[in-house]
């Protein structure tokens, strides 16, 4: 099992995004004692994702945002949907950054991806590898 983990500077708008616009769900969100966001696991189907606030982990001298590398990103995140096109629409709707516009892909299936608010980039397509296994 592979589960991708990251780190926001705002982990609270980073949560209200994932699960209020990509349609993530809360598996678990730990907070210290004054209600900071410490540690946080959303499941979008079978897969889980997990992110901490920036600057409170062991790999942060390792790690950089996309803001601090301008705007780049250093690996993304694939996420399969039954809907690629409604949660486009939702994604269009509030606003958010489409960095590659929903398009049919050579490989199957249609896709699109977006940056979220601290510009890491998710990919959502109805292209699911583990259904060849």
């Amino acid at each position: 099992m592979i589960i991708p983990a990251t780190r926001y500077r705002d982990p609270e708008a980073a949560l209200l995004f994932l699960v209020g616009v990509l349609g993530l769900e809360e598996q678990a969100v730990y907070r210290d004692d004054e209600g900071n966001l410490i540690h946080a696991e959303l499941r979008l189907g079978d897969g889980l994702m997990m992110f901490g606030p920036a600057g409170r982990g062991g790999l942060d001298p390792h790690l950089a945002d996309p803001g601090e590398i301008g705007g780049r990103e250093t690996t993304t995140i694939y996420a399969s949907v039954p809907d690629a096109t409604e949660l486009h629409g939702r994604a269009v709707e509030a606003g958010a950054r489409i960095v590659m516009p929903l398009a049919e892909q050579s490989h199957g299936g249609t896709s699109f991806s977006v940056a979220d608010p601290e510009g890491h980039i998710w990919t959502f397509g109805t292209y699911n590898p583990l259904a060849r296994r």
